[in-house]
């Protein structure tokens, strides 16, 4: 039997808005960065998003790998650092989500050995409250656990729970069925079949 993950499947239109909003904070609280470093692989796409609304054309990225999909792989590491031409002396530090709190601890000290920022804030879509970091900004707070699943990485994650099912489903219908039933999400057919065309 799979394991039942409470689930909330994010569209582009709502994370396009959780970034309009982490914008508007940003700005009100008078914080004006001169770098936005994004932790890859989640925050590559918010950090793009406010870079362009903050008007910030310095953007940088190092990778973190903690989670594969919805499954924790140990300690979270370095796997590509930041490089250290970059400058700037404000540093708004973007991912899209703070669960265990972990990423940010490893990326908070990462950014401050290779940059030396005078300042550094964190941003989030999604700040947990089981989380041990809590970012500067974030655009909603997430009460009750769920594991989020981001537009940018729906394939990975829904391939990641159908590949712990016992048997694992052997179509898109099936696939759908078992989806809602242990992680109450309704995924689109299109994901599915492009799915199934994937395997």
């Amino acid at each position: 039997m799979a394991e039942q993950i409470r689930c909330e499947l994010v569209s582009w239109e709502r994370f396009y808005n959780l970034c309009r909003k982490l914008v508007f904070d940003i700005r009100e609280s008078g914080f004006q960065p001169d770098i936005i470093v994004a932790i890859g692989r989640g925050g590559y796409v918010p950090a793009r998003i406010l870079s362009d609304y903050l008007d910030i054309m310095n953007l940088a990225s190092f990778k973190i790998e903690h989670y594969l999909g919805a499954q924790k792989k140990g300690v979270a590491a370095i796997r590509y650092s930041l490089p250290e031409e970059v400058e700037g002396r404000r540093v708004l530090l973007v991912d899209d989500v703070s669960d265990s709190g972990d990423t940010f601890s490893v990326a908070h000290d990462h950014v401050y050995e290779r940059i030396h920022p005078d300042e550094i804030k964190t941003a989030v879509l999604h700040h947990k409250i089981v989380s041990s970091y809590e970012p500067d900004f974030y655009a909603e707070k997430v009460m009750q656990w769920r594991w989020i699943i981001y537009p940018w990485a729906v394939m990975e994650d829904v391939s990641g729970f159908l590949d712990h099912m016992q048997p694992r489903p052997e179509n898109a219908e099936e696939a759908r069925e078992a989806l809602l039933r242990n992680h109450d999400l309704n995924i689109p057919a299109a994901v599915l079949n492009d799915l199934f065309r994937s395997v």
